[in-house]
């Protein structure tokens, strides 16, 4: 199977990602990279519904995508304030559910028409650290 992914464009990565980033009012992610080890960080939007926080992939199988399967962490950071989470990938119903509420929230239309099977499109539930119990192999469970 071919992993989708819709590569962003030079301005996007180099002028308009760091520009609304440094002005703090969108939300960050911060995901250590797979392979150094580095922080990558990347604007997103985060969908909050019932309580719960979520990420969806616009872009399919992007970089970030691949780093927080890797590591099952991440942080988010707005406005100053910066949050530890664990994150676990949707499939299903659970996936299909998340998707649409996410289109509904942000207008992201053009990324649904260009890969239109839900599956394209990768969804993690968050679940902020310090309400959170660990046991390996299990998922996150809230406290």
């Amino acid at each position: 199977m071919m992993e989708r992914y819709w590569r962003p464009g030079w301005l996007t990565v180099r002028v308009v990602n760091p520009v609304i980033r440094r002005l703090g009012t969108v939300t960050t992610l911060e995901v250590v990279r797979r392979q150094t080890g580095t922080p990558q960080l990347v604007p997103v939007n985060v969908l909050e519904l019932g309580g719960d926080r979520y990420l969806v992939s616009m872009r399919g199988q992007t970089h970030w995508v691949r780093n927080l399967r890797a590591t099952g962490r991440c942080h988010l950071q707005r406005g100053g304030r910066r949050r530890a989470y664990l994150a676990a990938e949707l499939s299903g119903e659970q996936l299909s559910h998340i998707i649409a509420a996410y289109r509904d929230r942000w207008q992201v239309q053009r990324f649904f028409d260009k890969m239109p099977d839900p599956t394209d499109h990768p969804a993690f539930r968050l679940y902020p650290v310090e309400n959170v119990s660990v046991e390996p192999g299990i998922e996150p469970q809230t406290l």
